[in-house]
């Protein structure tokens, strides 16, 4: 296999519990974000890593019923899970999303594999510099790459997120960077409050029943059209969690 995506999905975050399994439009919010995330045409494969908490059993069974794989893993330690969930894939690259973006764009994925491939890069993402939304992040690495972090990260920030081994070592690995045309760091798509699920429900009421595949575009032409939709989502600094690990590495 040459790209796999392995979808990180938990049940115990610690904003709003349960919500990669609260309703969007009549589905659970991971079943539309697999959904997406399938549409994208440079994925071979696509996995869900989620952890042996009792807590994430009903997101395995989704998983099951669903026919997509699933492997359970280390609760905290999401790069041991990431890496464990690709293996039996044998993939050459691995591609990451989290379970809180039902809004991630397949364009934008095949846009990322096709600069990581072409480029020959170690390591891509479009989050190095933010220029999409917030809950439009994707990164890549190749498997040979994920393993060494897996090997050798030691810090609890390079263990719960899986990619600051890599790209915070560019002397070490050639790092790739996809950056939109437009600067939209500021937007906020991504599912962490109740606001956010609020907002996410609005957008898939007034696109998926006229087109299930909507882009990127179709959310910012709505959202431009209705900036009341976009006024739901909850106010907080980008990155939260990561930042929080930070500030745990420095009290160690």
């Amino acid at each position: 296999m040459r790209v796999l995506a392995v979808l990180q999905a938990r049940m115990s975050s610690t904003r709003l519990q349960g919500k990669v399994l609260m309703d969007l439009l009549g589905k659970p919010m991971l079943a539309r974000q697999l959904e997406r995330v399938g549409r994208a045409r440079r994925l071979d494969g696509v996995c869900v890593a989620t952890s042996v908490d009792a807590s994430d059993a009903p997101l395995e069974a989704l998983c099951k019923s669903l026919s997509v794989p699933v492997f359970r893993g280390d609760l905290q330690d999401v790069l041991d899970r990431y890496y464990q969930a690709a293996t039996p894939f044998e993939p050459e690259h691995v591609l990451r999303v989290t379970g809180d973006c039902p809004l991630i764009d397949p364009a934008v994925i095949d846009q990322l594999i096709d600069l990581h491939l072409s480029g020959g890069f170690d390591y891509s993402s479009n989050t190095l510099h933010p220029t999409y939304p917030d809950g439009l992040d994707v990164e890549i690495c190749r498997f040979t790459v994920l393993r060494q972090a897996w090997s050798e990260a030691r810090l609890a920030s390079e263990r719960e997120h899986v990619t600051p081994f890599i790209k915070t070592r560019p002397e070490r690995f050639r790092l790739g960077e996809l950056r939109n045309p437009q600067d939209l760091s500021a937007l906020r798509w991504t599912v962490d409050y109740a606001e956010d699920l609020a907002m996410v429900r609005e957008i898939y009421a007034r696109l998926y029943p006229v087109r299930p595949d909507f882009s990127m575009h179709d959310v910012l032409d709505l959202l431009e059209r209705s900036p009341e939709i976009a006024a739901l989502a909850a106010r907080v600094v980008r990155d939260e969690g990561y930042l929080k690990s930070l500030a745990a590495d420095r009290q160690v």
